[in-house]
């Protein structure tokens, strides 16, 4: 079983807790490892990254906490480094590089802040969803050449708010296409998809990132996944792992751990 989690969020980003309470919580857990992903700083939105400031006392205190907890629980520093991000990465343990905006009309604007800032997005691109997915995918495809990521964070956040296909239809052909491109040049790079349920923690969604469809995609082309909580609070540790886990196995995903 899995026994470790590596896309966790802290009080220096918009997470909930200290990184010691979270430590805690995952020791009491039994968990092995334990991978810390802060928000990297993006210029023209700062309400949920790290500010510059924090960026630096993040990586003090984890490095602080390394120490004094490496008898009983391996812990990384990472960063969750978006598309468009202004900081240097290559300092830390590891990175998700992930996709969270969609430059429409010379404003970006955000894929999972909220229904009405999609809404807001998808009118000022034409009243076009699909062309909102085109353009996020278009990102995603070159998320790891971008970022340097080691992890590709929540291939399909643009999801996050489409219950009951909201905004737009996940089978519309345009959608497919968008989605299968960014998929075919990610596979190329041999990175794991995360897993995702944090959404679900949330109460957003009953399935994680990526939908079954695309875990199936990524399965027949020999792609590799790894479970990720995207926790924000300390009790959503490794949210739902074995039903994951198993699930993924199910469909023939190979699940790593770092």
């Amino acid at each position: 079983m899995i026994s470790s989690d590596f896309h966790i969020h802290t009080c220096y980003c918009d997470g909930k807790d200290s990184p010691e309470n979270i430590i805690l919580q995952a020791i009491s857990l039994g968990m092995k490892k334990l991978g810390f992903s802060g928000h990297a700083h993006t210029p023209f939105d700062e309400d949920a990254c790290m500010s510059l400031e924090n960026t630096e006392k993040y990586k003090r205190e984890i490095s602080r906490l390394k120490r004094e907890y490496q008898s009983k629980i391996k812990i990384f520093c990472g960063v969750e480094q978006d598309y468009f991000s202004d900081t240097d990465a290559s300092s830390y343990d590891f990175i998700i590089g992930s996709v969270h905006y969609v430059e429409c009309g010379g404003e970006f604007l955000s894929v999972d802040d909220t229904p009405e800032i999609l809404s807001r997005l998808i009118h000022k691109c034409n009243d076009d969803p699909y062309e909102v997915a085109a353009k996020y995918f278009a990102l995603v495809s070159d998320v790891v050449n971008k970022t340097g990521a080691n992890i590709i964070g929540h291939f399909d956040l643009l999801t996050k708010f489409n219950a009951g296909n909201k905004f737009f239809d996940e089978h519309n052909q345009r959608y497919k296409n968008a989605a299968r491109s960014a998929l075919d040049a990610l596979l190329k790079t041999g990175r794991p998809f995360e897993i995702n349920t944090g959404a679900i923690a949330k109460g957003y969604k009953n399935f994680p990132y990526p939908s079954r469809e695309i875990l199936e995609y990524i399965s027949a082309h020999n792609g590799r996944v790894i479970l990720s909580s995207d926790a924000h609070k300390k009790e959503n540790l490794m949210y739902e792992f074995p039903k994951y886990e198993a699930l993924a196995k199910s469909l023939g995903l190979k699940v790593i751990e770092l």
